[in-house]
């Protein structure tokens, strides 16, 4: 009896594991799917496609002399670009030496056909290879076309007139000390007179040219052309 009262039980056991091995295998499926959704959804790209800004500075090389440029202070749009260059033309506003805002037409070949004041000065900036320095051009080669008769100085700026002539004929020479200042500049005529100012940083020379006129304030033209050498070659801020 007991034999035969056992043998209705084992069915239904079997019965009782087979469930219990499926749940546990469902309970796995929907797990590791769970999971691989989990995964799928962290890992799904989220970007959308994107167009990178014109930098607003750019890194360019003149000769092995390294500068960082204001995009929209630069005046030919072929130079526009980051890398070595063999010149670059600028232009600022001043005093505020910002870049400019508003396009204009007048710089230093167009001023005789406008009527209106420049407030605007010039950069060129281009490798020297290794040409005659502007210290040295001072020191050697203005002397000889200079009028000594000519000399005078006013507010710590001296002024010495080229000889009628020479190569630099209607042109005087403008010099001071402290802050340093070194620039020949034209003479007022049918045209306001425009002054030429020339430095040297590494490999490149630095051609400021701004107006005549400016010269009475001339300590913050000065200022300005150290200022602008290092916001363009020494550390940014």
């Amino acid at each position: 009896m007991s034999v035969l009262s056992s043998l209705p039980h084992r069915p239904r056991a079997q019965r009782k594991s087979r469930r219990g091995h499926f749940g546990l295998i469902l309970t796995s499926v929907l797990t590791a799917a769970c999971a691989a959704t989990l995964v799928a959804y962290l890992l799904w790209p989220t970007w959308a496609p994107y167009k990178a800004a014109d930098p607003a500075w750019l890194p360019v090389s003149v000769g092995a002399t390294l500068f960082n440029i204001p995009k929209d202070a630069v005046r030919v749009k072929a130079q526009r670009y980051s890398g070595p260059q063999e010149r670059v033309d600028l232009s600022f506003a001043y005093p505020s030496l910002d870049p400019p805002t508003v396009p204009r037409r007048v710089n230093t070949e167009t001023i005789a056909a406008s009527d209106e004041p420049i407030d605007r000065i010039f950069l060129s900036i281009a490798a020297h290879h290794d040409a005659m320095s502007p210290d040295t051009r001072l020191q050697t080669i203005y002397p000889r076309y200079l009028d000594e008769a000519s000399a005078r100085t006013e507010d710590g700026l001296s002024m010495r007139t080229f000889r009628a002539g020479s190569p630099y004929e209607n042109e005087d020479l403008f010099v001071a000390a402290a802050p340093n200042l070194v620039a020949r500049c034209t003479r007022d005529r049918e045209t306001p007179g425009m002054c030429l100012s020339e430095r040297r940083v590494g490999d490149a020379d630095l051609t400021f040219r701004f107006p005549r006129k400016w010269l009475e304030r001339w300590r913050d033209v000065a200022t300005a052309m150290d200022r602008l050498i290092m916001k363009l070659h020494g550390p940014r801020n």
